[in-house]
């Protein structure tokens, strides 16, 4: 059985308060008592009870994250920087996998206040409904949502420049000559897909060219990979497609690998979330770079801060800027495959941030897991 703060006190010959005042170094207690408590301590391997001290001071130092899809890389970075802004706050993360289930969602956040958590770090699956939003905010505890902010004023978010992502993709694909363009994407519900795909239609109204065809379905590898059959039929005419997120460009390239169809050659491809894998796709994908890892640190940062006011909860909203990162999924419509692979060679496989490059990019040149993470960013 585990050691007992009365085991504690048996052993140094004084009384279980004595104990409590020697490990929680307040009053009341000499230095050589003190000392003699913590050898004891020591010895026995004593811990200390957190839910009891929690019951009693009202804090656990804990702190509850629940992410729709932990298999998708974007929510592993954010679950990283999270972690480490919470750790160096003394705080633990409990980390909840909704697995894109709204009621599983909602049913993590009845167990994480069960648990006494201190506050809740979250990634709504869906759109919350306003019972769910009332229930949230009945709850009493520090909430930050990683979603968009316009849609729930009273909660904090941070969250990346979805609608300057979408319009930074569209605009690099117009200037790259492309104006017969598809969009994949997740449900129409989805807040920061769907201000995704705002900026990026935005992109080509400003410019007075056609509306993008736009097809919505999951925003997983298998989302993609079915979106994007239904986007490159045999009378296919579109040129490049945005898809909402990396893990959907990835389904998408297994559709055109299928298909015959060469990356960049014959269709670009730009994806969104810049996560780790991105990098060694073949060929290498062009993506909206958001900064996954300063997102989860800034979210913990908010709820501390509100943790720290003594219950006042006034909403910070907080939008992370973004940016283009050109690899070798793209090309100029302009350009022929041949004088587009020998521009190729001049490319280095590392991304590199940059505003519109007119580099071209590689044909494919191998192939892609079929079972990639699921979900969007």
């Amino acid at each position: 059985m585990p050691v007992t703060i009365k085991d504690v006190a048996r052993e140094s010959g004084v009384n279980t308060s004595t104990v409590s005042r020697a490990l929680n170094n307040t009053y009341g207690v000499n230095d050589e008592t003190r000392k003699h408590v913590m050898e004891v301590a020591t010895r026995l391997n004593y811990r200390t009870n957190q839910v009891a001290r929690g019951l009693v001071t009202g804090r656990l130092h804990t702190i509850g994250l629940v992410v729709s899809d932990i298999r998708n890389p974007f929510f592993a970075e954010v679950a990283r920087g999270a972690e480490d802004a919470a750790h160096r706050a003394g705080h633990d993360l409990v980390l909840c996998n909704s697995d894109l289930k709204a009621e599983k969602q909602m049913g993590y956040f009845d167990s994480l206040l069960a648990k006494r958590v201190d506050g809740i770090v979250m990634n709504s699956v869906a759109a919350l409904s306003h019972a769910q939003q009332d229930q949230l905010w009945a709850a009493g505890v520090p909430i930050v949502l990683l979603n968009r902010s316009s849609v729930y004023r009273r909660f904090s978010s941070v969250l990346g420049d979805n609608l300057q992502g979408g319009e930074i993709a569209g605009n690099y694909l117009i200037d790259l000559g492309h104006t017969k363009v598809g969009h994949i994407t997740g449900p129409r519900a989805h807040g920061n897909l769907a201000d995704r795909a705002k900026g990026f239609l935005k992109a080509f109204h400003d410019r007075g060219l056609p509306e993008p065809e736009v097809i919505y379905g999951e925003h997983t590898f298998a989302g993609g990979y079915e979106s994007a059959n239904r986007l490159l039929g045999p009378d296919r005419k579109i040129t490049a497609v945005f898809a909402g997120n990396d893990v959907l460009a990835f389904g998408c390239i297994r559709t055109a690998i299928e298909k015959g169809i060469r990356v960049p050659d014959d269709l670009s491809i730009i994806g969104f979330d810049n996560v780790e894998i991105s990098q060694i796709t073949s060929p290498p994908l062009t993506t909206i770079d958001q900064p996954k890892y300063e997102i989860g640190k800034a979210a913990i940062e908010m709820l501390l801060n509100m943790m720290a006011q003594d219950g006042i909860r006034e909403s910070e909203h907080r939008v992370i800027g973004v940016r283009l990162i050109e690899r070798q999924s793209c090309r100029r419509v302009s350009e022929s495959a041949g004088s587009n692979r020998e521009t190729a060679k001049h490319l280095t496989a590392g991304p590199r941030s940059a505003r519109l490059s007119r580099n071209g990019s590689t044909q494919i040149a191998g192939d892609l897991e079929c079972n990639p993470p699921a979900d969007a960013g």
